[in-house]
């Protein structure tokens, strides 16, 4: 009898995990929703007033109903948007290079609460998408993309243009060239608030954006300018935008769980201060065909041009990040590196796994603008390239992280790193290497039909172990491994996301009865597998 309810359990467990699988074909249907193709639509300017602010005090959406971004969204001060969990918002395309990209922008004192599920996740698209991984990854910059705005703090300089405002400390965030009160971030110096609470997203997938607002200004999938750490940040997706996946704007919000695919420019990009932590990350290229923008798993700036009194220093732990480098048959072009270094850089990186990139990690050259120490102009020239100092000052630290089949581990300046720099990057516990036994960072897709023939594998044979364990302080999880996927067990993407609707990633676990392996299947299986379900087999 016992043997028999263990194996029903099984089986509802089985039942179970078959309709997370396929949360994303059937998005929301675990939660009772009805097919997308089946509700009715609703257009979002119906819930604001003519510039675009929400109206109500909480505007909440349902996932029986189709909501379509038909414009810039304001979720404003003191008010907040609810987003049930299997809820699709499609935008349409507006035009390139209008500042009227269609967007939803939780202004600062707003709040987004969106808490998808892995079994229901909640995804913004475009309006051309079926939701059923046809639509190719090469359609990106169809609308606009999410922005949260925030009260913490950042290290912008009043008056040294671009972003800038007249306050030290609050600027306008990229994107938006209109000078409106929704689009400012930040606060006024000595009164910011690092803890600022912008809201939830867990399980929230947001595809095909990136729209171009002006030249050379894109909108990033997910833009968090001096978002603070009240706010949570979950299992967040970014798939085939045209700009950044993930940009920080200053702040301290804390990102856990995050997945880049497709993007046309760098996977993470944090500049003006950023001072978060942010853990499993998986940053994915396609080829440089597709995807010829700039290819940097971390973009780590420390002010963009700006002279604050403090530069960034975030703690970065367990990513794998994917470059172009021989995908889909192409070649890496020069700007081709797992993390590039630009001013004031300071903070960690350790435990990340980086390949099919030509270059490991770049201390960029020295910037040609201009600015005085107090941001008026006219000065000497800033050092670009002061992360190198600080890394060999010990105040930027790169340590216990894996370059796989890089042409350059090391690049200073525009140069090859010399001797020194390599027995630094080596005695810090940095490899380079030219492959890991059951990894493989290589794909093959059509990008216009998403069909794949050759799928990556992420999960290494073996942990690649690490002695620098992440700190115990509430955020992290413990690993002492390098990436962001543990050996032996399945990936946390393998379900919710666009990538394994697609079939990219393989050599999945297949799903043991007996759990303990003592050669039967028992009570002592059942307690074992509640302990551990949904993390380690298929």
């Amino acid at each position: 009898m016992l043997v028999k309810r263990l194996r029903f359990s099984l089986a509802f467990f089985a039942i179970g995990l078959s309709v997370s699988a396929n949360a994303q074909a059937n998005l929301g249907q675990a939660c009772g929703c009805p097919p997308v193709a089946t509700r009715p639509t609703v257009n979002m300017s119906l819930k604001a007033d003519a510039n675009g602010l929400l109206i109500a005090n909480n505007t909440v959406l349902s996932c029986d109903t189709l909501y379509i971004l038909n414009d810039k969204i304001y979720v404003t001060n003191g008010k907040s948007i609810t987003i049930a969990p299997g809820t699709a918002i499609k935008a349409p395309f507006v035009g390139g290079g209008s500042s009227d990209q269609n967007a939803l922008i939780v202004a600062r004192g707003g709040k987004i609460f969106a808490p998808g599920t892995r079994e229901c996740p909640i995804v913004f698209t475009s309006t051309d998408d079926p939701l059923n991984g046809s639509y190719g990854i090469n359609n990106r910059g169809k609308w606009g993309g999410v922005v949260l705005l925030g009260r913490a703090k950042n290290n912008l300089k009043a008056g040294t243009g671009g972003l800038s405002t007249a306050t030290d400390g609050v600027g306008f965030i990229e994107g938006f060239p209109a000078a409106t009160p929704e689009n400012l971030h930040g606060m006024p110096l000595g009164t910011a608030d690092d803890n600022d609470n912008s809201g939830i997203m867990t399980f929230v997938s947001i595809r095909h954006g990136g729209a171009v607002v002006a030249p050379a200004n894109e909108l990033n999938g997910l833009t968090l300018g001096s978002v603070g750490r009240g706010t949570t940040l979950q299992h967040i997706e970014v798939v085939a935008n045209a700009d950044d996946g993930i940009e920080f704007f200053g702040g301290t919000v804390n990102l856990k769980y995050a997945s880049i695919m497709f993007n046309d420019d760098d996977g993470i990009d944090y500049d003006l201060g950023y001072n978060g932590k942010c853990q499993f990350l998986c940053v994915v290229k396609t080829d440089s065909i597709t995807s010829p923008g700039g290819d940097n798993g971390f973009e780590a700036d420390g002010m963009d041009n700006n002279v604050g009194t403090f530069g960034g220093s975030p703690k970065l732990y367990n990513a794998t990040m994917i470059g172009f480098k021989s995908i889909n048959g192409t070649t890496a072009v020069d700007q081709n590196q797992g993390i590039e270094f630009k001013e004031a850089v300071r903070g960690e990186i350790k435990n990340c796994i980086f390949s099919n990139y030509n270059r490991g990690v770049q201390f960029a050259n020295t910037a040609t603008w201009t600015l005085d120490a107090d941001g008026s102009g006219g000065g000497a020239p800033v050092p670009y390239d002061d992360a190198y100092a600080a890394w060999n000052a010990g105040t930027l630290i790169l340590q216990n992280n894996t370059f796989i089949g890089t042409t350059q581990a090391v690049r200073v300046a525009g140069a090859n790193g010399s001797g020194p720099d390599y027995t630094k990057f080596n005695a810090d516990g940095n490899t380079a290497i030219a492959s890991v036994a059951g990894f493989s960072g290589l794909h093959n897709m059509n990008v216009s039909t998403n069909a794949v023939t050759t799928k990556h594998d992420l999960i290494p044979g073996a942990d690649i172990t690490s002695t620098s364990l992440p700190p115990v302080d509430g955020f992290f999880t413990p690993a002492n491994y390098r990436g962001a996927f543990k050996a032996g067990e399945k990936s946390w993407l393998y379900d919710y996301s666009v990538r394994a609707l697609i079939g990219l990633e393989g050599a999945l676990l297949s799903c043991p009865t007996d759990i303990n392996t003592d050669g039967s299947t028992t009570t002592a299986d059942f307690l074992l597998l509640l302990g551990e379900f949904n993390t380690t087999c298929e």
